[in-house]
């Protein structure tokens, strides 16, 4: 398999990652007993800086952090797919850096989530490391 077909395969993955994480990631399940907590985040306000916050919106900004790091991640493993075979070898330290992070989503995504983010971000980490290791050999 070539290094662009890997690269689209981690596009397309990052981008249904990124859909079921912003839409997920605040939703609630009535079995985890988890409303006390929610409601306790999102009910004590605080001053941060002279802005009124509370523990949900820090909660809410960090998952939406890493939402736009996933859109951001696909659109950069689409815009390596384009890229000639040579000018792909010369930006192999981007496309090393970018799996990289990925081993660590996956290790985190092991250590404190659950199966699906755990087989997504596996599935990615495979594809981009295959991809960078690919567009090292190309000559």
């Amino acid at each position: 398999m070539k290094a662009p077909i890997l690269y689209r395969i981690s596009s397309v993955l990052l981008l249904l990652f990124a859909a079921g994480h912003t839409f997920g990631f605040r939703q609630n399940n009535p079995e985890w007993g988890a409303d006390a907590v929610l409601g306790l985040m999102r009910s004590v306000h605080f001053d941060a800086q002279g802005f009124t916050r509370t523990y949900w919106d820090f909660f809410s900004a960090f998952g939406l952090f890493f939402s736009v790091f996933l859109l951001f991640a696909a659109v950069l493993a689409w815009l390596l797919a384009r890229l000639p075979a040579e000018a792909l070898a010369r930006v192999r330290s981007i496309a090393w850096a970018l799996a990289m992070s990925f081993v660590a989503v996956t290790a985190l995504s092991w250590r404190y989530t659950f199966t699906t983010p755990i087989v997504f971000s596996m599935v990615i980490t495979v594809c981009l490391i295959a991809a960078a290791w690919l567009s090292v050999e190309v000559s």
